[in-house]
């Protein structure tokens, strides 16, 4: 299931390699940190990205002041992501290899993985190695899909991923661009109605281009592995992967972002 999930990322990303907008901005990724982090902690600092994909939250972490920044991506996609990168080749790194294969020692201050650890179906190991890559004191910052207040909307994706797991990409595609006109519907709506997920829908994704509200859905309903997470079930896999002073933040209802420290 892992090694198809990466080929399904790698396809993914041969056709959507672009990062731009609010979609690619920093504002995006303190939205993401909410309270745990603040852009001004990754100053000169050190940084491991999990599960890079085409560079965007790379991109991101160095436009916030990251002095260097290791992007950790195990799909194909990984040319697209050096090519993206090939600008700023003094500041970065790459290594193509899963997140289990981040190498220890590397005295690291932040290890981070937005959208990553919801479809690595055992991320233990993955958690394990970024503590063994930080400092004593370093600090694992995750973003993950939430269940709690969208049942509702997780059960429907659930139930059109044990088609959309099967389409070829063009047939994916088609229905993503269909499912994006509903939702530029709903996002309307929202401002007007009291919807599941509205403060979502009106201040982030309502933010993005047309062409990445499609590449967010078809996020979702592509890989062949993805898990939805309750608040109980990221803390304990934090804990249980070694982190301390584990915290989290309800992201706008709909998403859960943790933060843990290795212990001194």
């Amino acid at each position: 299931m892992s090694d198809r999930t990466i080929r399904d990322f790698g396809d993914q990303w041969s056709h959507y390699g672009s990062n731009e907008g609010f979609y690619a901005s920093s504002e995006l990724l303190q939205d993401m940190f909410g309270p745990l982090v603040d852009l001004a902690d990754l100053r000169g600092k050190r940084v491991a990205d999990i599960g890079s994909g085409t560079g965007r939250i790379v991109r991101m972490l160095l436009d916030a002041g990251a002095a260097h920044v290791l992007a950790v991506e195990p799909s194909v996609g990984v040319e697209k992501l050096r090519e993206n990168l090939s600008d700023v080749a003094d500041r970065t790194e790459v290594l193509h290899a899963p997140g289990d294969e981040l190498p220890p020692g590397r005295d690291l201050d932040f290890v981070i993985s937005i959208g990553v650890v919801q479809f690595i179906a055992d991320p233990l190991p993955t958690l394990a190695a970024a503590r063994a890559a930080l400092r004593p004191g370093g600090r694992l910052v995750i973003w993950v899909y939430g269940v709690e207040g969208n049942e509702l909307y997780v059960a429907m994706v659930m139930a059109l991923r044990t088609i959309t797991t099967r389409l070829p990409h063009f047939a994916l595609a088609l229905l993503c661009s269909a499912l994006g006109v509903l939702v530029d519907v709903y996002i309307a709506a929202c401002r007007w109605l009291p919807l599941p997920m509205r403060d979502y829908m009106r201040n982030t994704l309502a933010r993005v281009s047309r062409d990445k509200r499609k590449l967010t859905i078809y996020d979702q309903l592509n890989p062949t592995y993805a898990k939805y997470y309750r608040a109980d079930e990221l803390r304990s896999l934090l804990e249980r992967a070694g982190f301390e002073n584990v915290r989290l933040h309800n992201r706008r209802g709909y998403s859960w972002t943790a933060a843990g420290t290795r212990p001194a």
